[in-house]
């Protein structure tokens, strides 16, 4: 069996060699749908006979936020290539772009749209006949739209019929709440976004407890600029103004109240604006012994109901698993949604569209985030990875659409408490290494928690810094990120961590209680040496094959064990940290299959499919794990824990406190 093993990972590490060469180590690539359009390309060829005509002209005029646009369209030589494109502002085509060198002639289009969809969907004659009839969906996003008809193709745009305006009877209404836990645990923040600024109005919530008297609390107010974007597309063709984005604090709940509360702004001529009436439970006080049930997801990206904006696959998954928590919001205290959030990828327009998705949700309940390489990454702009996976958006999206209770909101880390959890977030876009100012934070956070009160510990990260048997992870000869599981391991173990949840990965998988711990007496470090000498010569097949078969011998010496055994029921003292990836919550499970028949036996159950996980602490003693599918939110894999206070301070391997025996 043994010989079966090492020849496995022999064939492994020779696969990480021949696959090196490709650049992107077998990992998916994600096209954001609009950047599949070469807007700046776009040359005029507008037609006499052809037409696109939108209704109705006034949407909301019940204070809706989204609404259905019928729209018709001609064009007397069709093809199969034929797009209609949603532009907002209406007058897109009055941009001026700047040529970023003398050489270069400014385009006829310098705006991406906010959603497409091909003439024929839905139109199976419309390549005869040249007519059809699209139904789209549009949300309030503070300008107006109309509705082009290309033809061409995606690549080289012709523009052949612009439609009439529509618009919301009021565009710049207070719109889309996300509550998220605050600073304290009787703090409730509410952001939202509007087309008010404070020079035109004064941004507020006014709120109480249900049934009983209001009182107001002021927002503070947020905006940013294209200068703030770092690259393409967030800074040229992607950017879009995004409003004003404010919070609120809600501050001294009393815990399990329910609050109402609604948002207003206050003009400067006397008139006040006011959103619908929304609700929510404050948060129990930390330690209570009461029902407390939080969701945990990665990598859901958004989503359109009507179809548009075909996103690799994305609409069942995104859609199903918003709907599955709107369906059982009644059932859930929270939200964390650990990184690569809408996958705008510097569209901008995408994250009006995302925080309109999870307005059922996130206006009920704290919607928590992490930080994921599709909002942080730039290279040079302080990220861990050097990576273009933002679109240029270097943080400042996410950084501004939601709060945290972040020290400071550009270092993406915090802890969180609700009721008998303790939630580590940490930020896998920014380095996490002993003697970094987030590996205090993280052992500051694990640390600090007082297990009596609050025995169920939870780190959280997008990346995964701990374990997973997916393929490209397995054919570059490991199972995480590098340096994340050996820089973090000794403080799971140490402070007990009973579950750590990582996105990053588009599927599912639960280990055994699993530790990594040293079996030879040969010094990590200077392992960690030798691994570190593939930065040095990057490009040489021979000193990457030498780094490759370093880490077998890594792997060799350092194997990562079950310190028990898999099951649906645990019970007694703490052995280990389950590791759990999440990441299949709605983006392309493209690229992030399994190896079928692969040795990896720490990995107790794998799904390839779209789903989330549900914890449920029913009190001090017992907390349930469940994992359900987006596709019908029933139960595929779940476990209990069953563990008194001293089962989690009693010594466990490698994490035993030192004792004297003075009496």
């Amino acid at each position: 069996m043994r010989k079966i093993f090492c020849w496995w990972v022999f064939c492994t590490v020779i696969w990480s060699v021949i696959r090196s060469g490709n650049g992107h180590g077998g990992r998916h690539g994600i096209e954001q749908p609009l950047s599949k359009i070469s807007i700046q390309n776009t040359i005029s060829a507008l037609h006499d006979s052809a037409y696109v005509k939108a209704s109705p002209l006034v949407l909301g005029l019940k204070g809706q936020t989204s609404e259905w646009v019928t729209v018709e369209y001609y064009y007397p030589n069709p093809t199969k290539d034929d797009f209609i494109g949603v532009f907002s502002p209406s007058n897109f085509s009055a941009e001026i772009c700047e040529s970023e060198n003398e050489r270069q002639f400014p385009p006829l289009l310098c705006t991406a749209p906010i959603k497409y969809q091909f003439a024929k969907f839905k139109n199976k004659a419309y390549t005869k006949t040249g007519k059809g009839l699209l139904k789209l969906q549009l949300i309030n996003q503070r300008a107006d739209f109309s509705f082009a008809l290309f033809t061409g193709n995606l690549s080289s745009p012709k523009l052949v019929a612009v439609s009439n305006k529509v618009e919301f009877a009021y565009p710049k209404a207070p719109v889309y709440p996300r509550l998220s836990q605050g600073k304290s645990w009787n703090e409730m923040t509410v952001t939202w976004t509007s087309g008010y600024g404070i020079k035109e109005a004064v941004p507020f919530v006014e709120w109480g407890m249900q049934g009983e008297a209001q009182t107001l609390s002021p927002a503070g107010t947020l905006t940013f600029s294209r200068n703030s974007m770092c690259g393409p597309p967030a800074r040229t063709v992607g950017w879009r103004d995004p409003g004003f984005i404010h919070t609120s604090f809600l501050k001294e709940l009393w815990p399990n109240s329910i609050y109402t509360y609604r948002l207003g702004h206050k003009l400067f001529n006397g008139t006040y604006i006011w959103s619908a009436e929304y609700k929510f439970r404050a948060s129990p006080y930390p330690g209570q012994d009461s029902l407390q049930r939080v969701v945990i997801f990665g990598d859901m990206g958004k989503a359109e109901a009507d179809g548009s904006n075909e996103y690799d696959d994305f609409q069942p998954g995104s859609l199903n698993t918003t709907n599955q928590l709107i369906r059982d919001i009644d059932n859930i205290d929270m939200v964390v949604h650990i990184g690569d959030i809408c996958y705008a990828n510097g569209y901008l327009s995408q994250w009006d569209q995302f925080t309109a998705q999870i307005e059922p949700i996130a206006s009920t309940i704290p919607y928590m985030i992490g930080s994921g390489n599709h909002e942080r990454d730039w290279p040079n702009t302080g990220s861990f990875y050097g990576s273009f996976d933002s679109g240029g958006e270097c943080g400042v999206l996410a950084q501004t659409m939601f709060y945290v209770p972040a020290e400071n909101r550009a270092k993406f880390w915090y802890a969180t408490d609700y009721g008998m959890f303790r939630f580590c977030i940490a930020d896998s876009e920014q380095d996490w290494r002993p003697g970094t100012e987030q590996y205090k934070f993280i052992e500051k956070c694990l640390s600090s928690v007082d297990r009596e009160k609050q025995p169920w510990l939870i780190f959280l990260a997008h990346r995964v810094l701990g374990y997973s048997s997916c393929g490209w992870y397995q054919y570059e000869g490991t199972s995480a990120e590098p340096m994340g599981r050996d820089s973090l391991q000794d403080l799971w173990q140490k402070y007990k961590v009973d579950l750590a949840f990582f996105g990053h990965v588009h599927n599912y998988e639960r280990t055994c209680p699993v530790y990594q711990s040293i079996k030879s007496g040969k010094d990590v470090s200077s392992i960690h040496g030798s691994l570190e000498s593939k930065h040095e010569c990057t490009g040489n097949p021979l000193c990457d094959l030498l780094f490759l078969l370093e880490l077998l011998i890594y792997l060799f010496f350092c194997r990562s064990q079950c310190l028990q055994d898999g099951s649906n029921f645990y019970t007694g003292q703490f052995t280990a940290t389950t590791h759990v990836v999440v990441g299949g919550a709605g983006a392309t499970l493209t690229g992030s299959s399994f190896i079928p028949n692969d040795p990896v036996q720490w990995s107790v159950y794998r799904d390839y499919d779209y789903g989330f996980v549900k914890l449920t602490a029913f009190n001090h003693t017992t907390l349930l794990f469940e994992y359900k599918k987006s596709r019908d939110g029933n139960v595929y894999d779940h476990f209990m824990i069953s563990r008194d206070y001293r089962d989690v301070v009693a010594c466990a391997f490698d994490s035993c406190p030192r004792t004297t025996l003075a009496t």
